[in-house]
């Protein structure tokens, strides 16, 4: 369900860690919420990772709309508009016109990206073009020259949820246009319905073999591995995967690789494969490069061929140096993944769990200078933002918007250091209501609960594995929230409990906040299954 990634400057704007000025505390929840969802975007986009987010493609039709012509019927065409946190609206696209119909079924499709991670509020707004413009394009049309015939608005989010993805709205006059009252059902309905594109569910699952690569070390033969890259915008390659080293082989193969298109782009666009002699001290040698898209080591595998591999001697790739070593791509073979989205659309149940680190290196919560920090002015600490940020959107898809709470790393009132405590206090339920009770769960706690340690993530995520498999019949899925100021001690244990809970349906989102470096918690895709990669979001 998404990608891994570590936090550090970009993640710890995105949740208030202590890189971020002070006065950013003081800026509305929505505009917070966005500078945290561009923040983590940012960050993501700088190292070739995607957010969580899924390609779809937005239909309309509409029925029962006005008829303003007079010896005919009215001419729609829909505008599709995205609502910026100022306010402002940012046209999307536009649907072509259709000709005397008061109940338009557009062939046009608009492109839409659906980020988990934020609220997208859309507007639609239907119009009847002028029979003069019937020959202009759509999108040279100059909406002031056309009939309003109503709007209707609301979030992506809501569509993609809906059961088949459709959501049916009525129109109405909208603030901006005269007409008749809104009170009035004269403006008719739009129908909206969302369908993933192919490329947002594919996984490529690739196994390399090399032959003939040359020998760099003195008293064994070469230790390779392979690296693969992908551009980004600013001209630069980003790694997105690389395979495990193979010991004194020059002729190695290695295990399956597996990309998603989402993660590259397209099968078209251009990879860089480097093929490295592994040192420990961290200084890779580079035994041989080639650019190729997806769709040409495909083509490579169908022909069962080589390709020989180069070394960059300068500026310009004529004087490359052609190697003696190949790359064979002995399996090539596409599948389809489903997403949480696909749970939600077969009337699967969202739900929310979060557990947060009560360990010591927090800080002690009464001083200014601590992550857990509750400041009397009511501005929010790192966990606090944290919390909201993430718990506001997930709250929106929750049915009975009842969570799960729990800490971790602390020493509850006359007991011992634990790893999984409930955050209400109590000894027999963790539930609280909606991300307010969280919140005042979370005040309470740091009341009563002292600062502990160490920094472990297998309990809590083996008990949340455990809700998910009690009621994986009861169709629900979960999400899982871990905030933590620090690196995991228990890695193993963690990597393990994911792996087992890699068939029920969890999410697991790490978000980091404070100033500790999360380097050691980056997760390469050969660190677990390609099924349980997709579980484990660390932002």
């Amino acid at each position: 369900m998404g990608c891994c990634f570590s936090d550090i400057a970009g993640g710890q704007q995105a949740v208030g860690g202590t890189g971020v000025n002070a006065d950013r505390y003081t800026v509305s929840p929505d505009q917070a919420d966005h500078e945290a969802f561009s923040a983590v975007k940012n960050f993501m986009n700088s190292r070739g990772l995607n957010p969580l987010s899924y390609q779809f493609e937005l239909s309309l039709s509409a029925s029962n709309l006005r008829d303003r012509d007079i010896l005919s019927k009215s001419d729609p065409m829909a505008v599709v508009y995205t609502k910026k946190p100022d306010g402002s609206l940012e046209e999307l696209g536009r649907t072509e016109v259709i000709l005397n119909s008061l109940d338009p079924l557009w062939i046009t499709k608009q492109r839409v990206i659906y980020y988990f991670e934020i609220l997208q509020p859309l507007l639609f707004r239907v119009y009847d073009v002028d029979s003069k413009f019937h020959n202009a394009p759509a999108k040279m049309l100059r909406l002031d020259e056309q009939q309003f015939l109503g709007e209707a608005e609301c979030f992506l989010s809501e569509i993609v949820t809906k059961r088949g993805r459709i959501l049916t709205l009525p129109l109405r006059q909208g603030t901006e246009h005269k007409g008749p009252s809104p009170r009035l059902p004269k403006f008719g309905e739009i129908t909206l319905q969302v369908e993933e594109t192919i490329d947002s569910k594919t996984m490529v699952e690739m196994v390399f073999h090399c032959v003939d690569l040359p020998n760099k070390d003195l008293f064994s033969k070469s230790d390779p591995f392979l690296k693969i890259f992908r551009p980004v915008e600013n001209g630069r390659f980003v790694p997105v995967c690389k395979t495990e080293v193979k010991m004194n082989d020059l002729n190695p193969l290695w295990k399956p690789l597996t990309l998603s298109i989402q993660q590259i782009g397209s099968k078209d666009n251009p990879l860089m494969i480097d093929c490295y002699n592994f040192n420990n001290s961290g200084n890779h040698e580079l035994l041989g490069r080639m650019q190729k898209s997806l769709g040409d080591l495909e083509k490579l595998y169908i022909s069962r061929t080589g390709e020989n591999f180069y070394l960059p001697t300068g500026s310009s790739n004529h004087h490359n140096k052609i190697l003696k070593g190949q790359l064979f791509v002995e399996k090539f073979s596409t599948s389809t993944k489903h997403s949480f989205l696909d749970y939600i659309a077969n009337g699967y149940e969202l739900n929310f769990m979060v557990a947060i680190d009560f360990t010591a290196s927090n800080g002690n919560p009464r001083l200014p200078d601590s992550l857990h920090y509750l400041d009397p002015s009511g501005r929010l600490n790192a966990y606090q933002r944290a919390i909201w940020s993430v718990g506001e959107v997930l709250e929106f898809y929750d049915t009975d918007k009842r969570f799960p709470a729990w800490g971790f790393g602390g020493r509850p009132i006359d007991g011992p250091v634990s790893h999984c405590f409930n955050l209400n206090g109590s000894g027999s339920y963790a539930e609280v209501e909606g991300i307010s009770g969280i919140m005042s769960a979370y005040a309470s706690a740091l009341r009563n609960v002292s600062l502990a340690g160490p920094t472990l993530f297998g309990q809590v995520i083996n008990h949340a594995a455990q809700i998910a498999d009690i009621n994986a019949a009861r169709r629900k899925y979960y999400i899982l929230l871990i905030i933590t100021d620090g690196v995991i001690t228990d890695l193993q244990e963690t990597k393990d409990a994911i792996i087992r809970a890699s068939d029920l349906p969890l999410s697991i989102l790490i978000v980091g906040v404070g100033g500790a470096d999360f380097k050691e918690m980056e997760v390469n895709s050969h660190d677990f299954h390609s099924i349980t990669i997709r579980k484990f979001i660390l932002l």
